[in-house]
């Protein structure tokens, strides 16, 4: 009966720990602005969405981004509570974006555009600055792997698209299995002393 009692204990810490690490591992993945999809197709006209989730204790009031040079945007989606002012050239290409309204702590919104791909593989950048009630910024701008890395979306010939949060699924899948798998680990019978 003692050994038992042990078991479920063990297996309950087991799990726990397995829970919590799997939404560290998923938190992380949303702690940032990203852009979807993370992959498309040279050419293409690609639906694009950038989710902005705000960790802060004060609310986000302010989202821009400098759209690369090599991108066409052509449209944007009206998003409730939030306006958008265009920012372009002087050939009256669309060059960047400023969306302003509140979103609240601990919430995200989705800020959806349509652009031209460049006809050429390879990786497109998406620098985004966000802006708190209490004036302070974070610069999504820098490196991949940096503290604050800009949003990426690979481009290739071949069709590789995926769908809107596409790479969190993978994530969310990952340390499902993950969970599974310690668990089943736990709950084993251990082999009598």
């Amino acid at each position: 009966m003692i050994g038992s009692s042990h078991r479920r204990t063990r297996t309950l810490r087991v799990a726990g720990v397995t829970t919590a690490l799997t939404l560290a591992v998923y938190t992380v993945g949303l702690a940032h602005a990203v852009v979807y999809p993370k992959a498309s197709t040279t050419g293409a006209y690609e639906r694009y969405v950038i989710r902005v989730p705000n960790e802060r204790k004060v609310a986000t009031t302010r989202v821009e981004m400098t759209f690369p040079s090599d991108v066409r945007v052509s449209s944007f989606a009206d998003v409730p509570g939030w306006t958008i002012e265009v920012t372009r050239d002087t050939a009256q290409r669309i060059v960047g974006a400023v969306w302003t309204g509140t979103l609240p702590p601990e919430r995200f919104i989705e800020l959806p555009f349509v652009a031209a791909n460049p006809k050429t593989a390879g990786a497109i950048t998406w620098p985004v600055i966000q802006t708190y009630a209490d004036g302070e910024r974070a610069e999504w701008t820098g490196p991949a792997g940096s503290k604050r890395p800009a949003s990426s979306t690979t481009l290739s010939a071949a069709a590789a698209t995926s769908s809107s949060g596409g790479g969190m699924n993978g994530i969310a899948i990952a340390a499902l299995a993950l969970a599974v798998v310690s668990l089943g680990l736990a709950l084993r019978p251990r082999a009598a002393k």
